[in-house]
Protein backbone atom coordinates (compact mmCIF):
# COMPACT_ATOMS: atom_id res chain seq x y z
CA UNK A 1 0.00 0.00 0.00
CA UNK A 2 1.46 3.46 -0.91
CA UNK A 3 0.76 5.97 1.55
CA UNK A 4 2.03 10.10 1.20
CA UNK A 5 2.17 11.90 4.50
CA UNK A 6 -0.27 15.47 3.59
CA UNK A 7 2.36 17.47 4.57
CA UNK A 8 1.70 20.70 2.23
CA UNK A 9 -2.10 19.98 3.78
CA UNK A 10 -1.15 20.67 7.54
CA UNK A 11 1.23 23.76 5.85
CA UNK A 12 -2.03 25.06 4.27
CA UNK A 13 -4.34 24.70 7.73
CA UNK A 14 -1.24 26.10 9.61
CA UNK A 15 -0.67 29.15 7.57
CA UNK A 16 -4.49 29.98 6.74
CA UNK A 17 -7.11 28.00 8.97
CA UNK A 18 -6.01 27.95 12.42
CA UNK A 19 -3.72 30.51 12.81
CA UNK A 20 -0.59 29.19 14.31
CA UNK A 21 0.84 32.28 13.65
CA UNK A 22 -0.49 33.35 17.02
CA UNK A 23 1.09 30.42 18.76
CA UNK A 24 4.82 31.53 17.19
CA UNK A 25 4.29 35.19 18.54
CA UNK A 26 4.26 33.87 22.23
CA UNK A 27 7.38 33.74 24.39
CA UNK A 28 6.79 29.92 25.02
CA UNK A 29 6.74 29.35 21.16
CA UNK A 30 8.91 31.65 19.67
CA UNK A 31 11.22 29.07 18.27
CA UNK A 32 8.77 27.46 16.05
CA UNK A 33 9.36 29.75 13.44
CA UNK A 34 7.75 28.53 10.02
CA UNK A 35 11.07 27.16 8.88
CA UNK A 36 11.53 25.38 11.46
CA UNK A 37 7.73 23.75 11.59
CA UNK A 38 8.07 23.25 7.69
CA UNK A 39 11.05 21.42 7.82
CA UNK A 40 9.68 19.46 11.06
CA UNK A 41 6.61 18.34 9.00
CA UNK A 42 9.00 17.74 5.57
CA UNK A 43 10.96 14.98 7.86
CA UNK A 44 8.30 13.78 9.64
CA UNK A 45 6.44 13.23 6.17
CA UNK A 46 9.43 11.26 4.81
CA UNK A 47 9.80 8.88 7.82
CA UNK A 48 5.93 8.29 7.53
CA UNK A 49 6.28 7.42 4.04
CA UNK A 50 9.59 5.41 4.01
CA UNK A 51 9.98 3.54 7.16
CA UNK A 52 6.53 3.92 8.72
CA UNK A 53 4.50 2.91 5.99
CA UNK A 54 5.65 -0.40 5.14
CA UNK A 55 4.87 -2.16 8.29
CA UNK A 56 1.07 -1.16 7.94
CA UNK A 57 0.51 -4.89 6.32
CA UNK A 58 3.37 -6.84 8.31
CA UNK A 59 1.87 -5.72 11.61
CA UNK A 60 -1.81 -7.17 10.79
CA UNK A 61 -0.33 -10.11 8.93
CA UNK A 62 2.19 -10.98 11.82
CA UNK A 63 0.56 -9.69 15.01
CA UNK A 64 2.33 -9.43 18.02
CA UNK A 65 2.17 -12.51 20.18
CA UNK A 66 3.17 -14.09 23.60
CA UNK A 67 5.59 -16.28 24.34
CA UNK A 68 6.83 -17.38 27.52
CA UNK A 69 5.52 -14.49 28.97
CA UNK A 70 7.16 -12.48 26.55
CA UNK A 71 5.85 -10.04 23.96
CA UNK A 72 7.50 -10.25 20.36
CA UNK A 73 6.36 -7.68 18.11
CA UNK A 74 5.40 -7.61 14.60
CA UNK A 75 8.58 -7.77 11.75
CA UNK A 76 10.08 -4.41 11.28
CA UNK A 77 8.36 -3.00 14.50
CA UNK A 78 11.21 -2.02 16.35
CA UNK A 79 13.42 -0.75 13.29
CA UNK A 80 10.59 1.72 13.22
CA UNK A 81 10.24 2.30 16.67
CA UNK A 82 14.17 3.08 16.64
CA UNK A 83 13.58 5.47 13.93
CA UNK A 84 10.87 7.42 15.66
CA UNK A 85 13.10 7.28 18.70
CA UNK A 86 16.09 8.38 17.11
CA UNK A 87 14.29 11.09 14.85
CA UNK A 88 13.17 12.75 18.69
CA UNK A 89 9.71 12.19 17.12
CA UNK A 90 8.16 10.98 21.00
CA UNK A 91 9.20 14.35 22.29
CA UNK A 92 8.09 16.34 20.22
CA UNK A 93 6.17 19.10 22.61
CA UNK A 94 8.09 17.31 25.90
CA UNK A 95 10.08 19.68 28.27
CA UNK A 96 13.62 20.46 26.80
CA UNK A 97 15.00 20.74 30.10
CA UNK A 98 14.46 16.43 29.95
CA UNK A 99 15.35 16.51 26.48
CA UNK A 100 11.78 17.19 24.66
CA UNK A 101 11.64 19.51 21.82
CA UNK A 102 9.35 21.91 23.24
CA UNK A 103 7.17 22.32 20.04
CA UNK A 104 3.84 23.29 20.14
CA UNK A 105 1.06 20.41 20.31
CA UNK A 106 -0.38 21.47 17.09
CA UNK A 107 3.17 20.00 15.72
CA UNK A 108 2.66 17.28 17.86
CA UNK A 109 -0.90 16.76 16.60
CA UNK A 110 0.38 16.68 12.93
CA UNK A 111 3.46 14.42 13.14
CA UNK A 112 0.46 12.04 14.88
CA UNK A 113 -1.85 11.88 12.37
CA UNK A 114 0.35 10.94 9.68
CA UNK A 115 1.84 8.38 11.36
CA UNK A 116 -1.06 6.78 11.59
CA UNK A 117 -1.99 7.20 8.35
CA UNK A 118 1.41 5.21 8.22
CA UNK A 119 0.80 2.71 10.45
CA UNK A 120 -1.44 3.27 13.50
CA UNK A 121 -0.54 -0.36 15.24
CA UNK A 122 3.27 0.96 15.25
CA UNK A 123 1.94 5.01 16.27
CA UNK A 124 -0.10 3.85 19.49
CA UNK A 125 3.48 2.93 21.11
CA UNK A 126 4.72 6.81 21.07
CA UNK A 127 1.52 8.38 21.66
CA UNK A 128 0.73 6.78 24.39
CA UNK A 129 4.48 7.36 25.93
CA UNK A 130 3.40 10.75 24.83
CA UNK A 131 0.66 10.92 27.02
CA UNK A 132 2.68 9.50 30.43
CA UNK A 133 4.71 12.28 29.34
CA UNK A 134 2.55 15.35 30.13
CA UNK A 135 1.11 13.47 32.88
CA UNK A 136 4.57 13.16 34.49
CA UNK A 137 5.35 16.73 33.83
CA UNK A 138 2.31 18.18 35.15
CA UNK A 139 1.91 15.85 38.56
CA UNK A 140 5.44 13.66 39.36
CA UNK A 141 7.96 14.60 41.63
CA UNK A 142 10.99 15.87 40.87
CA UNK A 143 12.42 12.87 41.85
CA UNK A 144 10.44 10.89 39.53
CA UNK A 145 10.48 13.27 36.38
CA UNK A 146 14.36 13.15 36.60
CA UNK A 147 14.47 9.75 36.05
CA UNK A 148 11.73 8.55 34.26
CA UNK A 149 10.80 11.82 31.56
CA UNK A 150 14.91 11.82 29.58
CA UNK A 151 14.42 7.77 29.19
CA UNK A 152 10.10 8.54 27.54
CA UNK A 153 11.04 11.52 25.93
CA UNK A 154 14.30 9.66 24.59
CA UNK A 155 12.26 6.31 23.34
CA UNK A 156 14.50 4.33 25.52
CA UNK A 157 11.63 3.55 27.41
CA UNK A 158 8.24 3.36 26.68
CA UNK A 159 4.47 4.39 28.69
CA UNK A 160 1.05 2.96 29.32
CA UNK A 161 -2.08 3.85 30.83
CA UNK A 162 -3.95 1.50 33.48
CA UNK A 163 -7.42 2.13 34.14
CA UNK A 164 -9.90 -0.67 32.73
CA UNK A 165 -10.23 -3.35 35.03
CA UNK A 166 -13.06 -6.44 34.47
CA UNK A 167 -15.36 -4.92 36.57
CA UNK A 168 -14.65 -1.54 36.20
CA UNK A 169 -14.73 -0.19 32.59
CA UNK A 170 -16.17 3.68 31.96
CA UNK A 171 -17.18 3.42 35.68
CA UNK A 172 -13.22 3.98 36.83
CA UNK A 173 -14.60 4.42 40.40
CA UNK A 174 -15.42 0.66 40.56
CA UNK A 175 -11.95 -0.56 40.73
CA UNK A 176 -10.85 -3.09 43.14
CA UNK A 177 -6.45 -2.73 42.44
CA UNK A 178 -5.12 -1.81 45.89
CA UNK A 179 -1.59 0.19 46.69
CA UNK A 180 -0.24 -0.69 50.33
CA UNK A 181 2.18 1.68 51.54
CA UNK A 182 5.73 0.50 52.16
CA UNK A 183 8.16 1.58 54.85
CA UNK A 184 10.52 3.08 52.41
CA UNK A 185 7.95 5.60 51.03
CA UNK A 186 7.20 3.58 48.28
CA UNK A 187 3.60 1.08 47.75
CA UNK A 188 2.78 -2.37 46.78
CA UNK A 189 0.37 -2.31 43.75
CA UNK A 190 -1.83 -5.60 43.39
CA UNK A 191 -4.51 -5.97 41.08
CA UNK A 192 -5.81 -7.09 37.29
CA UNK A 193 -6.17 -4.28 34.68
CA UNK A 194 -7.19 -5.25 31.19
CA UNK A 195 -7.26 -3.42 27.66
CA UNK A 196 -3.48 -2.20 28.33
CA UNK A 197 -2.81 -1.01 24.70
CA UNK A 198 1.54 -1.76 24.21
CA UNK A 199 1.48 -3.65 27.72
CA UNK A 200 4.60 -4.97 26.68
CA UNK A 201 7.28 -4.91 24.20
CA UNK A 202 10.51 -6.39 22.81
CA UNK A 203 12.01 -2.98 21.52
CA UNK A 204 12.10 -0.36 24.81
CA UNK A 205 14.52 -1.27 27.87
CA UNK A 206 11.55 -0.54 30.07
CA UNK A 207 7.89 -0.53 29.72
CA UNK A 208 6.94 2.20 32.22
CA UNK A 209 2.83 1.70 33.62
CA UNK A 210 0.51 4.82 34.98
CA UNK A 211 -1.48 1.88 37.24
CA UNK A 212 -4.85 3.72 38.98
CA UNK A 213 -5.13 1.68 42.69
CA UNK A 214 -7.18 2.50 46.04
CA UNK A 215 -5.08 3.19 49.07
CA UNK A 216 -6.50 1.29 52.11
CA UNK A 217 -8.11 4.98 53.22
CA UNK A 218 -9.41 5.41 49.68
CA UNK A 219 -12.76 6.66 49.75
CA UNK A 220 -14.90 4.36 47.47
CA UNK A 221 -15.98 6.02 43.93
CA UNK A 222 -13.23 7.92 42.01
CA UNK A 223 -12.15 10.37 44.83
CA UNK A 224 -10.44 7.25 46.62
CA UNK A 225 -8.35 7.00 43.78
CA UNK A 226 -4.23 7.13 43.53
CA UNK A 227 -2.34 7.12 40.55
CA UNK A 228 0.71 5.04 40.82
CA UNK A 229 4.53 4.90 38.37
CA UNK A 230 4.77 0.89 38.37
CA UNK A 231 7.94 0.05 36.03
CA UNK A 232 8.47 -3.68 34.26
CA UNK A 233 12.16 -3.07 35.71
CA UNK A 234 12.77 -1.09 38.68
CA UNK A 235 15.52 1.41 38.13
CA UNK A 236 18.64 0.95 39.52
CA UNK A 237 21.11 3.19 40.98
CA UNK A 238 22.05 4.71 37.48
CA UNK A 239 18.42 5.29 36.66
CA UNK A 240 18.49 2.55 34.04
CA UNK A 241 16.14 -0.62 34.25
CA UNK A 242 17.58 -3.13 36.41
CA UNK A 243 15.58 -6.35 38.02
CA UNK A 244 12.22 -7.10 37.05
CA UNK A 245 8.94 -5.83 39.27
CA UNK A 246 6.58 -8.49 40.29
CA UNK A 247 4.04 -7.89 37.28
CA UNK A 248 3.32 -10.02 34.42
CA UNK A 249 1.06 -10.16 31.03
CA UNK A 250 -1.22 -12.58 31.15
CA UNK A 251 -2.36 -12.19 27.98
CA UNK A 252 -3.01 -10.52 24.47
CA UNK A 253 -5.91 -10.08 23.33
CA UNK A 254 -7.22 -11.20 19.85
CA UNK A 255 -8.66 -8.16 18.28
CA UNK A 256 -10.97 -7.06 15.22
CA UNK A 257 -8.01 -4.83 14.09
CA UNK A 258 -4.89 -3.69 15.33
CA UNK A 259 -2.83 -7.14 15.10
CA UNK A 260 0.43 -5.35 15.37
CA UNK A 261 -0.77 -3.50 18.71
CA UNK A 262 -0.56 -6.13 21.71
CA UNK A 263 -3.09 -5.02 23.76
CA UNK A 264 -2.41 -6.94 26.97
CA UNK A 265 -4.27 -8.05 30.32
CA UNK A 266 -1.66 -7.01 33.17
CA UNK A 267 -1.44 -8.59 36.45
CA UNK A 268 0.34 -6.98 39.56
CA UNK A 269 1.01 -9.09 42.25
CA UNK A 270 2.54 -6.56 45.14
CA UNK A 271 4.51 -4.75 42.15
CA UNK A 272 6.41 -1.77 43.73
CA UNK A 273 5.11 1.57 42.19
CA UNK A 274 5.71 5.24 43.30
CA UNK A 275 2.63 7.61 44.05
CA UNK A 276 2.04 10.42 41.07
CA UNK A 277 0.59 13.35 42.17
CA UNK A 278 -0.92 13.57 45.54
CA UNK A 279 -2.99 10.74 47.82
CA UNK A 280 -6.80 9.71 45.94
CA UNK A 281 -5.78 12.17 43.36
CA UNK A 282 -5.00 9.78 40.66
CA UNK A 283 -8.21 10.62 38.75
CA UNK A 284 -6.83 14.58 38.73
CA UNK A 285 -3.71 13.51 37.46
CA UNK A 286 -4.71 10.46 34.86
CA UNK A 287 -7.14 12.78 33.13
CA UNK A 288 -4.08 14.64 31.88
CA UNK A 289 -3.28 11.91 30.45
CA UNK A 290 -6.33 11.08 28.83
CA UNK A 291 -7.21 14.59 27.44
CA UNK A 292 -3.83 14.63 25.72
CA UNK A 293 -4.97 11.19 24.11
CA UNK A 294 -8.55 11.92 22.99
CA UNK A 295 -6.78 14.68 20.72
CA UNK A 296 -4.07 11.70 20.02
CA UNK A 297 -6.84 9.66 19.09
CA UNK A 298 -8.54 11.98 16.72
CA UNK A 299 -5.98 12.47 14.68
CA UNK A 300 -5.59 8.62 14.54
CA UNK A 301 -8.62 8.46 13.14
CA UNK A 302 -8.02 11.34 10.57
CA UNK A 303 -4.34 9.74 10.02
CA UNK A 304 -6.54 6.57 9.15
CA UNK A 305 -8.89 8.55 6.32
CA UNK A 306 -6.56 9.78 5.01
CA UNK A 307 -4.66 6.46 4.14
CA UNK A 308 -7.68 4.76 3.50
CA UNK A 309 -9.01 8.13 1.11
CA UNK A 310 -5.51 7.71 -0.67
CA UNK A 311 -5.84 3.82 -1.14
CA UNK A 312 -9.14 4.54 -2.87
CA UNK A 313 -8.74 7.00 -4.89
CA UNK A 314 -5.48 5.16 -6.47
CA UNK A 315 -7.63 2.22 -7.03
CA UNK A 316 -10.19 4.05 -8.39
CA UNK A 317 -8.05 6.27 -11.19
CA UNK A 318 -6.74 2.16 -12.11
CA UNK A 319 -10.18 0.44 -12.32
CA UNK A 320 -11.54 0.05 -15.45
CA UNK A 321 -15.26 -0.71 -15.27
CA UNK A 322 -18.65 0.37 -17.14
CA UNK A 323 -19.08 2.82 -19.99
CA UNK A 324 -17.89 6.82 -18.85
CA UNK A 325 -20.55 8.99 -18.61
CA UNK A 326 -18.47 11.89 -19.13
CA UNK A 327 -16.70 13.45 -21.95
CA UNK A 328 -12.77 13.23 -22.10
CA UNK A 329 -12.91 10.55 -18.95
CA UNK A 330 -10.25 8.74 -17.65
CA UNK A 331 -11.87 5.78 -18.47
CA UNK A 332 -11.92 4.23 -14.63
CA UNK A 333 -14.50 4.05 -12.23
CA UNK A 334 -12.97 7.89 -11.23
CA UNK A 335 -15.53 8.72 -14.34
CA UNK A 336 -19.24 7.65 -12.51
CA UNK A 337 -21.14 9.69 -10.38
CA UNK A 338 -21.37 7.75 -7.52
CA UNK A 339 -17.76 6.86 -7.13
CA UNK A 340 -17.00 10.94 -7.16
CA UNK A 341 -19.26 11.39 -4.46
CA UNK A 342 -17.28 8.65 -2.09
CA UNK A 343 -14.21 10.28 -3.01
CA UNK A 344 -15.37 14.09 -2.74
CA UNK A 345 -17.15 13.20 0.24
CA UNK A 346 -13.76 11.59 2.12
CA UNK A 347 -11.62 14.20 0.94
CA UNK A 348 -14.19 17.09 2.47
CA UNK A 349 -14.47 15.06 5.31
CA UNK A 350 -10.81 14.63 6.06
CA UNK A 351 -10.28 18.21 5.46
CA UNK A 352 -13.19 19.34 8.10
CA UNK A 353 -12.16 17.01 10.63
CA UNK A 354 -8.18 17.94 10.37
CA UNK A 355 -8.71 21.49 10.81
CA UNK A 356 -10.78 21.27 13.69
CA UNK A 357 -8.31 18.74 15.22
CA UNK A 358 -5.57 21.57 14.88
CA UNK A 359 -7.85 24.14 15.93
CA UNK A 360 -8.25 22.30 18.96
CA UNK A 361 -3.94 21.62 19.18
CA UNK A 362 -3.25 25.37 18.78
CA UNK A 363 -6.29 26.25 21.58
CA UNK A 364 -4.33 24.02 23.51
CA UNK A 365 -0.75 25.71 22.78
CA UNK A 366 -2.54 29.25 23.29
CA UNK A 367 -3.49 28.33 26.28
CA UNK A 368 -0.28 26.76 27.43
CA UNK A 369 1.60 29.57 26.45
CA UNK A 370 -0.40 32.67 27.96
CA UNK A 371 -2.58 30.83 30.77
CA UNK A 372 -5.97 32.84 29.08
CA UNK A 373 -8.95 31.23 30.74
CA UNK A 374 -10.72 31.98 27.11
CA UNK A 375 -7.88 29.65 25.35
CA UNK A 376 -8.43 26.98 28.61
CA UNK A 377 -11.70 26.46 27.50
CA UNK A 378 -11.68 26.62 24.05
CA UNK A 379 -9.81 23.57 23.98
CA UNK A 380 -11.38 21.91 26.36
CA UNK A 381 -14.67 22.06 24.81
CA UNK A 382 -13.18 21.42 20.85
CA UNK A 383 -11.26 18.15 22.64
CA UNK A 384 -14.52 15.83 22.69
CA UNK A 385 -15.62 17.05 19.30
CA UNK A 386 -12.06 16.18 17.96
CA UNK A 387 -11.71 12.83 19.61
CA UNK A 388 -15.30 11.61 18.47
CA UNK A 389 -15.75 13.38 15.11
CA UNK A 390 -12.06 12.62 13.87
CA UNK A 391 -12.68 8.90 15.04
CA UNK A 392 -16.10 8.92 13.00
CA UNK A 393 -14.42 10.10 9.93
CA UNK A 394 -11.91 7.56 10.29
CA UNK A 395 -14.15 4.75 10.60
CA UNK A 396 -16.62 6.28 7.51
CA UNK A 397 -13.78 7.02 4.97
CA UNK A 398 -12.71 3.49 5.41
CA UNK A 399 -16.05 2.01 5.07
CA UNK A 400 -16.50 4.00 2.14
CA UNK A 401 -12.73 3.34 0.84
CA UNK A 402 -14.41 -0.59 0.92
CA UNK A 403 -17.13 0.79 -1.09
CA UNK A 404 -14.80 1.77 -3.77
CA UNK A 405 -12.94 -1.02 -3.67
CA UNK A 406 -16.42 -3.00 -4.36
CA UNK A 407 -15.87 -6.83 -4.02
CA UNK A 408 -12.25 -6.80 -4.12
CA UNK A 409 -12.88 -4.30 -0.96
CA UNK A 410 -14.55 -7.32 0.98
CA UNK A 411 -10.81 -9.29 -0.30
CA UNK A 412 -8.10 -9.13 2.51
CA UNK A 413 -5.51 -9.00 -0.70
CA UNK A 414 -6.15 -5.25 -1.04
CA UNK A 415 -6.23 -4.51 2.19
CA UNK A 416 -9.02 -2.07 2.27
CA UNK A 417 -10.71 -3.55 5.03
CA UNK A 418 -7.52 -3.32 7.43
CA UNK A 419 -8.37 0.42 7.50
CA UNK A 420 -12.16 -0.27 8.84
CA UNK A 421 -10.33 -2.80 11.24
CA UNK A 422 -7.89 -1.11 12.67
CA UNK A 423 -9.88 2.30 13.31
CA UNK A 424 -13.06 0.91 14.71
CA UNK A 425 -11.50 1.36 18.03
CA UNK A 426 -10.63 4.62 17.89
CA UNK A 427 -14.18 5.47 18.95
CA UNK A 428 -14.11 3.07 22.06
CA UNK A 429 -10.79 3.86 23.48
CA UNK A 430 -9.98 6.84 25.78
CA UNK A 431 -13.57 7.53 26.02
CA UNK A 432 -16.54 5.89 23.76
CA UNK A 433 -17.57 8.83 21.39
CA UNK A 434 -20.68 8.54 23.08
CA UNK A 435 -19.12 9.68 26.47
CA UNK A 436 -17.65 12.26 24.12
CA UNK A 437 -20.37 13.64 23.56
CA UNK A 438 -22.00 13.84 26.98
CA UNK A 439 -19.05 15.38 28.38
CA UNK A 440 -19.74 18.44 25.96
CA UNK A 441 -22.99 18.45 26.68
CA UNK A 442 -22.91 18.44 30.86
CA UNK A 443 -19.36 19.27 31.75
CA UNK A 444 -18.30 21.67 28.39
CA UNK A 445 -21.62 23.42 29.09
CA UNK A 446 -21.50 24.10 32.89
CA UNK A 447 -20.09 27.17 31.81
CA UNK A 448 -23.56 28.32 30.58
CA UNK A 449 -22.63 27.60 26.85
CA UNK A 450 -20.12 30.60 26.83
CA UNK A 451 -17.14 28.50 25.18
CA UNK A 452 -20.12 27.30 22.65
CA UNK A 453 -21.36 30.76 21.91
CA UNK A 454 -17.79 32.03 21.41
CA UNK A 455 -16.95 29.35 18.87
CA UNK A 456 -20.80 30.48 17.32
CA UNK A 457 -20.16 34.25 17.03
CA UNK A 458 -16.59 33.39 15.17
CA UNK A 459 -18.05 31.39 12.47
CA UNK A 460 -20.91 33.81 12.02
CA UNK A 461 -18.52 36.23 11.98
CA UNK A 462 -16.38 34.63 9.17
CA UNK A 463 -19.45 33.69 7.38
CA UNK A 464 -20.98 37.57 7.00
CA UNK A 465 -16.74 38.24 6.08
CA UNK A 466 -16.92 36.24 3.21
CA UNK A 467 -20.70 37.12 2.10
CA UNK A 468 -18.63 39.60 -0.53
CA UNK A 469 -16.77 36.30 -2.27
CA UNK A 470 -19.36 33.66 -1.83
CA UNK A 471 -22.48 34.90 -0.71
CA UNK A 472 -24.54 31.89 -1.30
CA UNK A 473 -21.71 29.43 0.75
CA UNK A 474 -21.63 31.96 3.50
CA UNK A 475 -25.70 32.40 4.07
CA UNK A 476 -25.62 28.27 4.03
CA UNK A 477 -22.85 28.82 7.08
CA UNK A 478 -24.41 31.50 9.07
CA UNK A 479 -27.77 30.09 8.73
CA UNK A 480 -26.39 26.82 10.34
CA UNK A 481 -24.75 28.31 12.87
CA UNK A 482 -27.48 30.38 14.25
CA UNK A 483 -29.76 26.98 14.11
CA UNK A 484 -26.68 25.13 16.21
CA UNK A 485 -27.06 28.65 18.93
CA UNK A 486 -30.57 28.02 19.25
CA UNK A 487 -29.98 24.39 20.27
CA UNK A 488 -27.16 25.18 22.43
CA UNK A 489 -29.60 27.75 24.48
CA UNK A 490 -31.70 24.70 24.32
CA UNK A 491 -29.34 22.33 25.78
CA UNK A 492 -27.90 24.47 28.15
CA UNK A 493 -31.77 25.42 29.46
CA UNK A 494 -31.95 22.00 30.06
CA UNK A 495 -31.87 20.96 34.29
CA UNK A 496 -32.26 17.40 33.21
CA UNK A 497 -29.39 15.69 32.19
CA UNK A 498 -30.83 13.10 30.90
CA UNK A 499 -32.56 15.26 28.41
CA UNK A 500 -29.03 16.58 27.11
CA UNK A 501 -27.59 13.52 27.08
CA UNK A 502 -30.75 11.92 24.53
CA UNK A 503 -29.14 14.42 22.01
CA UNK A 504 -25.95 14.20 22.76
CA UNK A 505 -24.33 12.41 20.06
CA UNK A 506 -26.66 14.36 17.21
CA UNK A 507 -25.39 17.46 19.06
CA UNK A 508 -21.93 16.88 19.00
CA UNK A 509 -21.76 15.52 14.85
CA UNK A 510 -24.22 18.49 14.46
CA UNK A 511 -21.19 20.98 15.46
CA UNK A 512 -18.72 19.23 13.85
CA UNK A 513 -20.38 19.53 10.37
CA UNK A 514 -20.99 23.42 11.47
CA UNK A 515 -17.12 23.75 12.37
CA UNK A 516 -16.43 21.68 9.41
CA UNK A 517 -18.16 24.33 6.80
CA UNK A 518 -16.38 27.23 9.09
CA UNK A 519 -13.50 26.07 8.12
CA UNK A 520 -13.86 24.90 4.04
CA UNK A 521 -15.26 28.42 3.97
CA UNK A 522 -11.98 29.84 5.84
CA UNK A 523 -10.38 28.03 3.22
CA UNK A 524 -12.37 28.95 0.03
CA UNK A 525 -11.68 32.77 1.31
CA UNK A 526 -7.49 31.97 1.45
CA UNK A 527 -7.24 29.86 -1.64
CA UNK A 528 -10.35 30.99 -4.03
CA UNK A 529 -10.82 28.45 -6.39
CA UNK A 530 -8.32 26.29 -5.46
CA UNK A 531 -10.92 25.35 -2.26
CA UNK A 532 -13.86 26.80 -3.48
CA UNK A 533 -15.06 23.62 -5.50
CA UNK A 534 -14.09 21.29 -2.17
CA UNK A 535 -15.73 23.67 -0.24
CA UNK A 536 -18.80 23.84 -2.05
CA UNK A 537 -19.34 20.11 -2.10
CA UNK A 538 -19.12 20.65 1.52
CA UNK A 539 -21.51 23.53 2.51
CA UNK A 540 -23.84 22.75 -0.20
CA UNK A 541 -23.79 18.15 0.60
CA UNK A 542 -22.66 17.43 3.81
CA UNK A 543 -24.07 20.64 5.72
CA UNK A 544 -27.54 20.22 5.97
CA UNK A 545 -27.30 17.36 7.80
CA UNK A 546 -26.97 19.86 10.47
CA UNK A 547 -31.02 20.35 10.01
CA UNK A 548 -31.68 16.53 11.09
CA UNK A 549 -28.95 16.27 13.72
CA UNK A 550 -30.07 19.07 15.25
CA UNK A 551 -34.13 18.47 15.83
CA UNK A 552 -33.49 14.88 16.81
CA UNK A 553 -30.64 16.83 19.79
CA UNK A 554 -33.89 18.51 21.21
CA UNK A 555 -36.20 15.75 21.23
CA UNK A 556 -34.93 14.60 25.06
CA UNK A 557 -34.92 11.38 26.67
CA UNK A 558 -38.86 10.47 26.87
CA UNK A 559 -39.06 8.74 23.56
CA UNK A 560 -35.96 6.56 24.33
CA UNK A 561 -37.54 5.26 27.33
CA UNK A 562 -41.40 4.92 26.00
CA UNK A 563 -40.31 0.94 24.69
CA UNK A 564 -40.08 -1.01 27.61
CA UNK A 565 -36.99 -3.61 28.23
CA UNK A 566 -39.97 -6.55 27.58
CA UNK A 567 -40.90 -4.65 24.30
CA UNK A 568 -37.55 -4.23 23.60
CA UNK A 569 -36.72 -7.65 23.25
CA UNK A 570 -40.10 -8.74 22.09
Amino acid sequence: MTYRAPVAEYQFIFDHIVGLDGVRETETFSEATKDVTDAILIEAGRLCDDVIAPLQRPGDLHPARLENGVVRTSPGFADGHKAIAEGGWVGISADPEYGGMGLPMAMTTAVNDMMSGACLALQLNPLLTQGQIEALEHHASDELKAIYLPKLISGEWSGTMNLTEPQAGSDVGALSSKAEPNEDGTYSITGQKIYITWGDTDFTDNVCHLVLARLPDGASGTKGISLFMVPKRLPDENGDAGVANNLKVVSLEHKLGLHGSPTAVMQYDGAKGWLVGEKHGGMAAMFTMMNNARLGVGAQGIGVAEAAYQHALSYAQDRRQGRSMIENGTGSIVDHADVRRMLTGMKADIFASRAIAAACAVAIDMSTATGDQGWQSRAAFLTPITKAFGSDVGIETSQTGVMVHGGMGFVEETGAAQYCRDVQVTAIYEGTNGIQAMDLVARKLMDGGDAAFALISEMEDQAEAARANFPELAEAVWQASETLRETTEWMVEQKDYNDRFAGAVPYLRAFARVLGAHFHLKAAMADGAAREKLATFYIKRLLPDHTALLVHAREGAADLYALSVDELAA
